[in-house]
């Protein structure tokens, strides 16, 4: 899917350019708008790069869990990108896929046990401004996950907001990576469905 983003694309050059184009057509099929966006700074390329390998070496809290708040809190802000790589992810990482799409409409849904649901919720509740975490779902995450997971799942969501959030910035939308593993990405909740602060 074709888009325009408001700061325009940059060509990936040099050896680490070559690389990372090489290292995402092997893990996605084709190179996503947003490292092109981001290779116009040098140092902001090597932050967002080098943060998202070693979010990927976190292992206290659930894959699957750490993918429902992803695309929880990717669908809450509004960023199709990052939905759309997180279906993309949790196809590819053995997330029941009857699950992903229905992650934009998790409370209607019921496909999802408790504990995702709590999930989902604490991923909202902490992308919202100001953050609506109440106690009584903070206790419940820790009795379920334990203090390393339930730790690992904030620090998580909360990186997860900072990108979604830079991501609709800088208008980089989905390129159809999960309609390319046959999801059907939905981008945003229904307005029904959406929590009232």
């Amino acid at each position: 899917m074709a888009s325009t983003p408001r700061i325009p694309r940059a060509e990936l050059t040099g050896i680490y350019g070559a690389v990372v184009q090489r290292m995402a057509r092997k893990m996605l099929g084709d190179v996503p708008e947003s490292i092109e966006v981001i290779w116009h700074n040098p140092k902001v390329r090597t932050f967002s790069l080098t943060l998202s390998r070693k979010v990927l070496k976190w292992d206290q809290c659930d894959e699957g869990l750490k993918s429902l708040a992803h695309m929880a809190a990717a669908s809450f802000v509004g960023c199709s990108f990052c939905l759309d790589l997180g279906y993309f992810q949790a196809k590819h990482r053995g997330i029941e896929t009857a699950k992903a799409p229905e992650v934009p409409r998790w409370r209607a849904a019921t496909v999802f046990t408790d504990l995702e649901r709590d999930v989902m919720e604490y991923a909202e509740a902490m992308t919202q401004t100001p953050p609506t975490v109440t106690g009584e779902l903070s206790d419940r995450l820790l009795e379920a996950l334990g203090p390393a997971a339930r730790f690992e799942l904030a620090a998580f969501v909360g990186l997860t907001d900072f990108m979604t959030r830079a991501y609709v910035a800088y208008g980089v939308k989905s390129q159809g990576l999960a309609a390319a593993c046959g999801l059907e990405p939905l981008p945003t909740p229904s307005a029904e469905l959406r929590p009232t602060a």
